[in-house]
This record gives C-alpha cells, sequence and structure tokens, in this order.
C-alpha cells in the first residue's frame, strides 16, 4: 500500500512538473518569436529606406540640392515645362569627366534649343565647393551643378561613376541610364544623344539601348555605415 501511494504521489508530482515547464519554455519562446518579428520587421523597413533606388522606366521622384552659391533648387522646379531632362554626374578630379567636357558643352548648346534641361551633381566627398565653383567657371558650365553632400542622390539613381549620365522625359520617367558614349577619346557610338533624340520625339528607347555601362571614375562616397563600400 506504502509503494502503491509513494509511485502515485511520484507520478503525480512528475507529471505536473512536466506539464509546469512546457507552458513556461512556451511563453518565453513565444516572447522571443515576438520580439525577433519585430526587429525583423524594423530592420526590413530600415534596410528598404537606405537602398531606395530608382528604376528604369519609373518615376524619379523630386530632390532639392544646393549649388555652390547655396542656393537649393529641387528637380521639379529646375525641369518644369522642359522636353527632357539630364541628369549628369560630374566630378572635379577625374580626368575622364575632363576628357568629356567640350562634349558635353556641345550637348547643351544643341539641346538647350530643343528645351532640355542639364543638371550636374557632384557627389564626390572630397570635392568642396570651391573647386565646384573654380571649374565650373573655368569650363563655361551654364547649367546648374550642384552638391550632393551625402551621396543620397547618387545612391538614388544608382550613380558609380562620373560622368554618368540619367535621362528623364518630361513625365520625369527615368529613360535611359549610363555613358555618354562608348569612349572618352574617339567615340563611335552616341548613347546619350541618341536617347535624347528618341524621347523629344515621343518614340521608345529599344529595350536593349536604355542602359549602358558608363566609363570614368568611381564616385568616392561618404561611408554611412561599417559594411559600404565604394563599388
Amino acid at each position: 500500500m506504502r509503494s502503491r501511494t509513494f509511485f502515485l504521489s511520484y507520478f503525480i508530482y512528475s507529471h505536473l512538473t512536466v506539464e509546469k515547464c512546457p507552458s513556461t519554455f512556451t511563453a518565453f519562446y513565444r516572447v522571443c518569436a515576438i520580439i525577433t518579428l519585430f526587429v525583423g520587421v524594423v530592420s526590413s523597413g530600415f534596410a528598404q529606406k537606405q537602398t531606395e533606388k530608382v528604376e528604369l522606366d519609373a518615376v524619379v521622384k523630386d530632390f532639392t540640392l544646393k549649388d555652390a552659391a547655396g542656393t537649393s533648387h529641387t528637380l521639379y522646379e529646375l525641369s518644369e515645362e522642359k522636353s527632357a531632362i539630364v541628369v549628369l554626374f560630374l566630378a572635379t578630379q577625374c580626368p575622364i569627366a575632363t576628357d568629356y567636357v567640350e562634349r558635353i558643352l556641345t550637348l547643351v548648346k544643341t539641346y538647350n534649343e530643343k528645351n532640355v534641361q542639364f543638371i550636374g551633381i557632384n557627389s564626390n566627398k572630397q570635392e568642396n565647393i570651391g573647386e565646384i565653383t573654380a571649374y565650373t567657371e573655368k569650363h563655361g558650365f551654364e547649367f546648374p551643378v550642384l552638391k550632393d553632400p551625402e551621396n543620397n542622390i547618387a545612391d538614388y539613381f544608382g550613380a558609380r561613376r562620373t560622368p554618368e549620365v540619367f535621362l528623364l522625359d518630361e513625365e520625369h520617367l527615368l529613360r535611359y541610364a549610363g555613358a555618354i558614349d562608348n569612349s572618352p577619346k574617339a567615340p563611335t557610338k552616341h548613347y546619350l544623344q541618341n536617347a535624347l533624340d528618341l524621347v523629344i520625339a515621343g518614340k521608345d528607347i529599344p529595350k536593349a539601348s536604355k542602359k549602358t555601362r558608363a566609363i570614368g571614375c568611381t564616385i568616392k562616397r561618404v561611408r554611412k555605415t561599417s559594411v559600404d563600400r565604394t563599388p
């Protein structure tokens, strides 16, 4: 009788212990799962915000940058009532970008008559306002050259080199991205010019011609995180 009572007591104690432990651990794991899910959602949203980038044939959002004089300009204000907009990433210390100066000036003069707006952007962290002003005046740029101090606009466009161009139509749709042409010295293919002519005429750019690889110096970016690297 005593052995039976001892066995029953032991069984009840063991059963209660086994039942009690899972509930405690289950609650703990549920809390952990909720925290993990919350952290994952927040991290995902943060990463998405950090890597926001416009795609071809999508609308380019408005942005604001300052020129060398400290005056703010917005993309939409500069491009109001324009038939096309060329966003051009430039540098003062890149010899390849300098090789393109005369071609850029010719393009600006030719397409100014066709109501095209050129907008220069300098995203190099080591090039200051004074250098940009001197470079702009030396080469006679008659279009706004804006400073992108945190590389946010370069990141948004996915710009990697100078010179690199992004062509928008009158509705601010990104229609072409990449190189001005196929050679800094003796070009035989004029990518930007061909794309501009099609956009101004209201025609589609062939899919194979919508994107090319830019030729030039890499944009020297501000390091934003411990894993950020200049491509």
